[in-house]
């Protein structure tokens, strides 16, 4: 044992030397100071094997757990630079990182505040807002929003804005009227969300054998789909063989 935390202690050492040389004293000093062992595996998972790698799925690791370590880093910043320049850009950057930290009100707001800046009122802004609104409860608001839009911009199609919009009706109590928009939804929408979700409002009506061929397709579709389709869908895959097994 003595051995073993000698060798921690080198491994520590070296790390901290490590950072503080490339300019990461702060916080990974700390960090594998206060977690023996669990902060020197973070730092090197974190910071050495994406510099080591150097590939797209280090650096979004990278990203993840430094996100898991420090949740508010990111929405901080954001927020400094919007209060440097009140930009569309930056305003739509840290609302979609409210969104992320479920800041649903903040992101509410930023996303209103858009929609009154010059070249802002756009229809891509609308849906965002919708999606604020929806995950705050605000279905009648969220549906609103999105028919506002319609009758703005009738010949524009957004995937997202379609979702929304079939889960406000199914949240509201509208199940058919929601099924013919999940079920329109279905033929152009990259996922199986909106099959899976017309499955579930299928069995809420009562109408078992179609819940099911739709689910029992979900599954027998994707059961085919490359590996990292199969990754991508994994929570709606999971969805539809459980609903399946109840």
């Amino acid at each position: 044992m003595p051995i073993l935390g000698a060798l921690l202690l080198a491994i520590n050492i070296a790390l901290i030397v490590h950072a503080a040389k490339t300019g990461r004293f702060s916080p990974w000093c700390y960090i594998i100071l206060m977690i023996p062992g669990g902060g020197a595996l973070a730092y090197v998972i974190v910071e050495l094997v994406p510099e080591w790698l150097g590939t797209y799925r280090g650096q979004k690791a990278r990203a993840s757990i430094g996100r898991a370590l420090n949740p508010e880093r990111t929405y901080r910043a954001l927020k400094d630079e919007l209060e440097v320049a009140d930009t569309i850009a930056n305003r739509k950057a840290l609302a979609a990182e409210c969104m992320a930290l479920r800041r649903f009100e903040e992101a509410k707001a930023h996303y209103d505040a858009i929609l009154t800046m010059p070249l802002g009122d756009e229809p891509e802004h609308m849906v965002r807002l919708a999606r604020a609104e929806f995950s705050l409860g605000r279905f009648a608001e969220a549906r609103a929003t999105l028919d506002e839009l319609r009758g703005r911009w009738p010949d524009w199609q957004s995937a997202d804005g379609h979702l929304v919009y079939a889960r406000t009706l199914e949240e509201n109590g509208r199940l058919e009227e929601a099924t013919e928009e999940y079920e329109a939804l279905s033929k152009y929408y990259a996922g199986a969300e909106p099959r899976v979700r017309h499955g579930l409002v299928l069995r809420k009506l009562g109408r078992e054998a179609e819940a099911r061929a739709i689910l029992a397709d979900v599954v027998r579709q994707m059961s085919r789909a490359p590996k990292f389709a199969r990754k991508a869908q994994a929570e709606w895959i999971s969805m539809a063989q459980a609903a399946l097994r109840a």
